[in-house]
C-alpha cells in the first residue's frame, strides 16, 4: 500500500514504477538453485520461461505471499531453467516445486490463487518430510496448534547439553505419537518456551484443541515409554480408566493382592438411584391420572434391572445412576496416583462378591490388604480424600504463599525450589501443610526454598489432577513427588536426596550444610570451591562438567560450592580450588584446573584415592581400572551391615600395609 503524499503525482508515479519493477522473489541460476536444495530446509521454486506472457501475472500473485511464507521459514525463489523444470516434472512452465530437506513435491493447484498456494506450502502434512520430529518456528507452530487436535512440542536449544540426548529418546516414539494422531514437533525458541511456562530446557508440552492451558511434562525425560504413556493419557484421560473385573478373576485378585481398592456399584441397588425413584413415586402419587400406569411401569423397569443384575457382563455404565457414575469419574482421576503408590484400583458390579464381604449399600469402596477388607466411610465424591485414605491404609506409617507471576520468576531464578500446590477448604491439604511446616526450616538449611500456591490452572501445566501435590524445581526442571505427602520426613529425604538434586550434565551446587552431609555419606568426593565473581571459574566449571559423568562411573561424587566460610574451614586460601575428600580426608589438586583429562586421571589414580593403612572400597569400574594397572590385586567381596564381614575387614586392615610393601594391591 502506498503511504506517501497522494498530492505529489511524480512521487506516486515513481512508487508505481518501483512496484512494477520490484523483484521480491529471488531469481537464481542452476548452480544457486542446486545449492539451495542442499542448504534450505523449506524451499519453493517457481519454474518459468522468460518470454512467456503469463509470467508477470503468475509471479505477481506469488510475490503477494513471499514475505508471509518467509515467516514460516519457507524460502521462495524463481528459476528460468527449462532443463531443471523438466527434471522436476514441468515440461511447460510455469510450475511450482516444494523441497523439504531435499525431498520434493509438486503443486497441482491453481497457480493464480496465492492463498491456496500459501495454505498448501504451510500445510503441516506437506512440510513433514522425514521420519524425524519436525523442526518448526513460532509462526508454523501457531498454525499447527490451531489446526491440529493434539500437538506435542519439544522445546530445546542448541546450547542445551542434554537436549540432543532427550531428542534421541523421543525420536523413538514419534511414529507411535503419529499413529495416535498426535503431531510431534520441536522448537528452538526460549522466549516462546518461557511464555508457555517452560523455564528450563529441554521440555515437552502437550496442546489439546479447545483446552485453555497446555500441559507440561514433569516426568523422566529419558524414559520414552513414560513420555508416550503420558501423551496418550493427555490425549484421552478417559482412556486410562479404572479396570472392570468380576467373578473368579476379581476373587483371585482379592486373594493375591497386598493393596487393592475395589469400587462396588450397582444401578438398581444404589441408594441414590432408589431415592430418586422414591421421589418420583411420591410425585406421581399426587396425580391420580398418572398413578394408574406408573407403578406397573416402575415395576417393569425394576424387573428389567433385576434381570440385568443376573447377567453382570451385560451391565453398562450408559444410563446408570448419575451419582454412581459421577463418583466413578472422580475416582478415575486418582487411578494413576494409586498405581504410583502400588495400589491396584478395580471397579465391579458383581453382587455375589459384594455380598461375600457384607457390602449392601452402594456405591461403596473397600480396600483389601492380604484379603482383609476395610470399608471407606468418607465422602466418595472427594477423590483427594479417597486417595489420601488409600495411601494411609497402605503406608500407616510458615511457608510463603505466592502468586503465579511470583512463582514463575522464582522458578527461573531459584536453583532448588519446592512448590506445594493445594486448594482451599481441603482438610487433607491443611494437615499436610502443617507437616511440611515442620521441615521448612530444614529445607532452608539445605538451600531448598519451599513455597505454596493456590492455582488449579497452573497445576494443570504439570499434569496435576488431584490436590495436594509437591513439585520440585531443580534449575527450572520440574519433578513431581510421588510419595506420601503426609510423611514430612520422607518429603525432606526426597528433597535432599542426591539423585533428585542431581542435574544432568551439571555439577551440583551445595551449601555448607549439604557439603557436611555429603562428606558423611560419600567415600570419594571431589569439591570445587569457587567465587561467583571469579572470571575464570565458569571456564573451569565447564571443563569439570565434561568429566562429571566419568567420575561418577568410578564412584566419585563431584559438587561445587561458593562459600568463603566453608573454604576457610578446610584451610583453603586461594579460589578456585579442587579438593578431593577420601573418607573425609582432604587432598588439594595442585595441577592445571583447565585440563579436564589430567584432573580425571588424578582423581582415579590409586596413589591419590588410596588412604594409608586402610583397604580402599571401590566400585566395579574402579576395580576394572585397578586390575588393568596392577600385576597383583586382592579383592575382598563383602556384604554391608554383615557382622562377620566387618570382623574380617578389621583383621585384613592389619595386613594391608604389609601387602603394600609386597606390591600387592
Amino acid at each position: 500500500m502506498y503511504d506517501g503524499s497522494l498530492l505529489d503525482e511524480s512521487q506516486v508515479l515513481q512508487w508505481m514504477i518501483e512496484q512494477r519493477d520490484d523483484e521480491s522473489i529471488e531469481d537464481v541460476d542452476r548452480e544457486t538453485f542446486l545449492e539451495y536444495i542442499d542448504t534450505k530446509e523449506f524451499l519453493a521454486v517457481v519454474f518459468y520461461v522468460e518470454d512467456d506472457s503469463d509470467n508477470p501475472r503468475v509471479l505477481r500473485h506469488i510475490e503477494l505471499i513471499d514475505d508471509e511464507a518467509a515467516e514460516y521459514g519457507i524460502k521462495i525463489i524463481k528459476c528460468d531453467d527449462k532443463l531443471m523444470a523438466k527434471k522436476y516434472g514441468f515440461r511447460n512452465p510455469p510450475g511450482i516445486t516444494y523441497f523439504r530437506k531435499g525431498k520434493h513435491i509438486n503443486y497441482d493447484g491453481d497457480i493464480d490463487d496465492e492463498e491456496e498456494l500459501l495454505d498448501w506450502l504451510t500445510d503441516p502434512a506437506n512440510m513433514e518430510m522425514t521420519d524425524h520430529i519436525e523442526k518448526v518456528n513460532r509462526k508454523m507452530f501457531e498454525k499447527i496448534r490451531h489446526t491440529s487436535d493434539y500437538v506435542a512440542v519439544f522445546f530445546y536449544s542448541d546450547d542445551c547439553k542434554q537436549c540432543s540426548r532427550v531428542l534421541a529418546e523421543i525420536e523413538h516414539i514419534d511414529d507411535d505419537a503419529d499413529s495416535a494422531n498426535i503431531d510431534f514437533v520441536k522448537i528452538d525458541d526460549k522466549k516462546l518456551a518461557k511464555e508457555i511456562g517452560v523455564f528450563a530446557l529441554p521440555g515437552i508440552v502437550f496442546f489439546k484443541m479447545g483446552s485453555k492451558e497446555p500441559t507440561i511434562y514433569a516426568g523422566d525425560l529419558y524414559d520414552e515409554g513414560e513420555i508416550l504413556n503420558w501423551l496418550m493419557v493427555q490425549k484421552d484421560p478417559a482412556g486410562d480408566m479404572i479396570e472392570h473385573m468380576e467373578g473368579s478373576d476379581l476373587q483371585r485378585l482379592i486373594d493375591e493382592s497386598n493393596a487393592l481398592a475395589v469400587y462396588f456399584w450397582n444401578k438398581t441397588l444404589c441408594d441414590q438411584c432408589n431415592s430418586k425413584a422414591m421421589r418420583k413415586r411420591r410425585k406421581e402419587s399426587v396425580s391420580p391420572h398418572e398413578a394408574t400406569g406408573t407403578p406397573s411401569e416402575t415395576q417393569e423397569r425394576e424387573n428389567k434391572s433385576k434381570e440385568t443384575e443376573r447377567s453382570t457382563s451385560e451391565v453398562r455404565t450408559d444410563g446408570s445412576c448419575d451419582q454412581c457414575t459421577s463418583i466413578l469419574e472422580e475416582l478415575e482421576n486418582i487411578d494413576d496416583d494409586c498405581d504410583r503408590h502400588g495400589i491396584t484400583f478395580i471397579k465391579t458390579q458383581d453382587l455375589s462378591v459384594a455380598t461375600q464381604y457384607g457390602v449392601s449399600d452402594f456405591p461403596c469402596l473397600v480396600y483389601f490388604e492380604s484379603q482383609t477388607p476395610n470399608v471407606f466411610e468418607g465422602d466418595l465424591s472427594e477423590e483427594e480424600e479417597v486417595l489420601q485414605w488409600l495411601i494411609t491404609q497402605k503406608t500407616e506409617d510458615r511457608i510463603e504463599l505466592v502468586t503465579r507471576v511470583m512463582l514463575e520468576s522464582m522458578v527461573e531464578e531459584t536453583q532448588y525450589l519446592a512448590v506445594y500446590f493445594y486448594k482451599l477448604n481441603c482438610n487433607i491439604c491443611d494437615q499436610i501443610l502443617e507437616g511440611l511446616e515442620k521441615v521448612d526450616d530444614e529445607c532452608d538449611i539445605y538451600g531448598i526454598h519451599m513455597v505454596k500456591i493456590q492455582d488449579p490452572q497452573l497445576a494443570k501445566r504439570y499434569s496435576i489432577k488431584t490436590f495436594p501435590a509437591l513439585v520440585y524445581f531443580r534449575n527450572g526442571n520440574p519433578l513431581i513427588f510421588e510419595g506420601d505427602l503426609q510423611n514430612e520426613e520422607s518429603v525432606l529425604e526426597w528433597l535432599i536426596d542426591d539423585e533428585n538434586r542431581e542435574l544432568a550434565d551439571e555439577i551440583e551446587e551445595v551449601n555448607a550444610r549439604m557439603l557436611e552431609r555429603l562428606l558423611d555419606e560419600s567415600l570419594l568426593l571431589a569439591v570445587f570451591f569457587y567465587d561467583e565473581n571469579c572470571p575464570e571459574c565458569d571456564d573451569i566449571l565447564e571443563e569439570l562438567e565434561h568429566i562429571d559423568g566419568d567420575a561418577d562411573q568410578y564412584g566419585i561424587d563431584m559438587v561445587k560450592i561458593s562459600d568463603v566460610e566453608a573454604a576457610g574451614k578446610y584451610n583453603i586460601i586461594n579460589l578456585p580450588s579442587l579438593i578431593y575428600f577420601r573418607k573425609q580426608v582432604p587432598l588439594l589438586y595442585d595441577g592445571d584446573l583447565h585440563d579436564e583429562e589430567k584432573i580425571l586421571t588424578w582423581l582415579t589414580s590409586q596413589d591419590v584415592f588410596e588412604i594409608k593403612n586402610e583397604i580402599e572400597e571401590v566400585n566395579r569400574r574402579m576395580l576394572d581400572k585397578l586390575l588393568e594397572e596392577n600385576e597383583f590385586v586382592t579383592v575382598f567381596f563383602y556384604e554391608s551391615d554383615h557382622k562377620e564381614s566387618v570382623k574380617v575387614l578389621e583383621r585384613l586392615e592389619k595386613i594391608d600395609g604389609e601387602t603394600d610393601n609386597m606390591d600387592i594391591t
